[in-house]
């Protein structure tokens, strides 16, 4: 059911230091920063040549990335992303499974469908599904 790995996603406590990073140090690809205010964070994705890195930073004070630094102050991964042909299908498949889905459907950083799955679900990690 799952297709390729979309992105893995890192919580950073500093985005300029962590851009600087990826751009000067790795020599990465790394978009402009872009707000998701639904899900209340600011994101900047690096290419790499087989997926991306998703560079977390929180967007204002109830952002869930501040509860997550909190916990882990020098950041770290944070969720790993899958795509799927449907969202609808995959989540109603997970439910079926037992698999704990983590509020609704919403629009992603890349304008396609997302879910979250509850990490308890999947070893330890929390799992993000997104629509091809």
């Amino acid at each position: 059911m799952i297709g390729s790995l979309n992105h893995v996603a890192i919580a950073v406590p500093d985005l300029e230091a962590a851009i600087a990073t990826y751009r000067d140090t790795l020599g990465a690809e790394v978009g402009a920063p872009q707000d998701e205010p639904d899900h209340g964070v600011t994101v900047v994705f690096i290419t790499l040549p087989n997926t991306k890195i998703e560079l977390l930073y929180p967007l204002g004070e109830n952002s869930p990335i501040n509860r997550f630094l909190e916990k882990n102050p020098a950041g770290g991964i944070h969720h790993i992303c899958y795509e799927v042909e449907n969202i609808e299908t995959a989540r109603d498949k997970m439910l079926a499974n037992g698999a704990r889905v983590l509020g609704d459907i919403k629009t992603g950083a890349h304008g396609k469908p997302v879910l979250f799955l509850h990490p308890k679900d999947f070893n330890g990690t929390l799992v993000e599904l997104e629509q091809i």
